[in-house]
């Protein structure tokens, strides 16, 4: 089997980063590095209140956040007021704080951040030590190769992400994914859960139980690994089409063995209704949290800056403008460094706000 090969796509204000194997995507992350997850992140921290009723504490880390520190990951025994190191292991959700583990060593004021995590070029090339690294940005390439062994990395003369990627990625920002025997997934995060529901569509027309079984179980696999690939967390619930729980019960030992290939995701079992229900850990922050569902203005701002460095380089010296919504602009300005990195890589632009520009339909072009 062949080595499997980390991409890294830079574009101002935001990183991605794709894990193929034999040419299919096996992970995808999406960053930005001005307001990173912090995943790794070490800290000294002041434990600022005890939470018995959760079993744990809140530490205040450096600028104002507070992460939460569990008894069973060094907050038992320990006293309000105390110094920790603390090490983020889960990102920040939903307004609550990063979750935090004790690591050793002695600490004392004042809060401060210790050293940064690795993102996730750098995690892969760990879990995957023979991966090829790619990259499109010099000063990528020039901070991975100072972290990672000699000739592990490699600066590419054009676009890390051709086409496919793009598309790939896209569809990991879209609710529906289309299923290769017909039909779709609908997937619908909650603040509570994530839903997902099986939609046969017209291939549900005139099938026969064992097609119907067919249909799920392959829906159930995309299914898994629109769960990986998306990053989702916490409780989740899939509806299969069209089948009595009876039979729904049948298929639960085949996709408990696909559920497996994802140490994160534990199947529950069924719900009275019928619902497949499952858990999967978080970590890191859900595809659909860092880009909005549907994509935020700061989201599509920053595809469209990718777009026009593309552009750029395809007309030297042209000067280009932007054509967005007033909201979409506003974002982009609001965000540290995104503007700067574009002028830096594609030359001047120039903002022009259009508030009847649809979401999605950002445009630039040279002038």
């Amino acid at each position: 089997m062949a080595a499997p090969l980390i991409l890294v796509s830079c574009s101002p204000g935001e990183q991605r980063t794709a894990l193929l194997r034999e040419g299919q995507l096996e992970a995808a992350f999406i960053e930005r590095p001005a307001r990173p997850e912090g995943i790794g992140h070490l800290h000294v921290g002041r434990l600022s209140a005890r939470a018995p009723a959760m079993a744990g504490a809140f530490v205040l880390l450096a600028g104002g956040e507070t992460g939460f520190l569990p008894d069973s990951d060094g907050a038992k025994g320990r006293t309000e007021g105390e110094w920790l190191r603390v090490a983020v292991t889960r990102a920040a959700q939903g307004g609550k704080g990063p979750r935090l583990a004790v690591r050793a060593g002695p600490a004392e004021g004042p809060l401060r951040l210790l050293a940064r995590g690795p993102d996730a070029p750098l995690r892969l090339a760990a879990q995957h030590p023979g991966a090829e690294l790619r990259t499109d940005s010099p000063a990528c390439a020039a901070r991975l190769r100072a972290a990672l062994p000699a000739g592990g990395v490699t600066l590419l003369s054009r676009p890390a992400f051709d086409d496919a990627l793009e598309d790939a990625f896209a569809a990991l920002a879209a609710p529906e994914v289309p299923l290769p025997g017909g039909g779709r997934l609908i997937i619908h995060p909650t603040p509570a859960l994530v839903a997902i529901d099986i939609d046969a569509g017209g291939a549900a027309g005139g099938r026969n139980a064992a097609s119907h079984r067919a249909l799920n179980a392959a829906a159930l696999a995309a299914a898994a690994r629109q769960i990986r690939l998306r990053h989702l967390a916490g409780a989740i619930l899939v509806d299969m089409a069209g089948m009595p729980i009876g039979r729904r019960k049948d298929l639960l030992p085949g996709f408990e063995a696909v559920a497996r290939q994802d140490p994160m995701l534990r199947v529950v079992g069924l719900t009275g209704l019928g619902l497949l229900e499952l858990q999967r850990r978080r970590v890191h922050t859900p595809l659909h949290e860092v880009l909005g569902l549907p994509p935020s203005p700061l989201s599509r701002g920053l595809a469209a800056l990718r777009r026009g460095v593309r552009a750029a380089a395809a007309r030297p010296g042209a000067r280009l403008t932007l054509t967005a919504s007033p909201g979409v602009l506003a974002a982009l300005e609001a965000w540290p460094g995104a503007l700067e990195e574009f002028r830096q890589a594609g030359g001047p632009l120039h903002l022009r706000p259009d508030p009847l520009c649809p979401p999605g339909q950002e445009d630039v072009h040279a002038e």
